[in-house]
C-alpha cells in the first residue's frame, strides 16, 4: 500500500516541478522578447494554458495525500473508538466513489472533448480532460487507501501523557 501512495506522490511531484519550470521559462523568454523584439512565441500563450491544468491537479492530489485540506473534526473526536473507525471508513469509501464517478464521467467526456483543439499547437482537448481523469482516479485510489488504513492498522492506546493539559 505504501508503494502505490510514494508512486502517487513521486508522479505527482515531478509533474509540480516539470510544469511549473516550462511555464515559467516559457513565460519569462515571451517576456523577454516582448521588450526586447516588440514580439513574441506564437504558440507561449498556448503550453501554460495546457500545463495549468496538470499543476492544479497535482497539487490536489498532493494536498489530499498530506491531509492538508480543511477539516472539522471536534464532533467525531468525542466518539469511541469504534464508531469513530467505521464512520472514517463509509466516509472515506464514500469519497472513492464519488471519485471514481468523477473519473468515469470524465472518461466518458474524452471523446466529446478530443475533437477540441488548441488553436496553433493543434492539441486536443482531451489532453486537459485528461489531467481531471488522472486526478480523480489517484483521489479515488488514496481514499481507499485510508479507509483500509483505518481498518487495517492497529488503534493505538492513548496514555496519560495523551491526554492534553490545560493552558493556564
Amino acid at each position: 500500500m505504501r508503494v502505490l501512495e510514494r508512486a502517487i506522490s513521486v508522479v505527482c511531484q515531478v509533474l509540480l516541478w516539470v510544469s511549473t519550470t516550462v511555464i515559467f521559462v516559457i513565460l519569462s523568454v515571451n517576456t523577454g522578447l516582448r521588450y526586447a523584439t516588440g514580439s513574441s512565441l506564437q504558440w507561449a500563450n498556448e503550453v501554460p494554458e495546457l500545463l495549468f491544468p496538470w499543476l492544479v491537479m497535482a497539487g490536489v492530489v498532493l494536498a489530499a495525500q498530506h491531509g492538508a485540506h480543511i477539516t472539522t473534526s471536534f464532533l467525531v473526536e468525542k466518539l469511541p473508538t469504534h464508531v469513530r473507525t467505521g464512520l472514517g471508513m463509509a466516509s472515506w469509501l464514500t469519497v472513492a466513489a464519488l471519485y471514481g464517478t468523477l473519473a468515469v464521467a470524465t472518461y466518458r467526456m474524452l471523446d466529446i472533448v478530443h475533437d477540441e483543439k488548441s488553436p496553433i499547437l493543434q492539441v486536443p482537448g482531451s489532453v486537459t480532460y485528461g489531467c481531471v481523469l488522472v486526478g480523480m482516479v489517484m483521489l479515488s485510489l488514496l481514499a481507499v487507501l485510508s479507509a483500509w488504513r483505518l481498518w487495517a492498522e492497529p488503534k493505538p492506546v492513548p496514555s496519560a501523557e495523551d491526554v492534553p493539559q490545560a493552558h493556564w
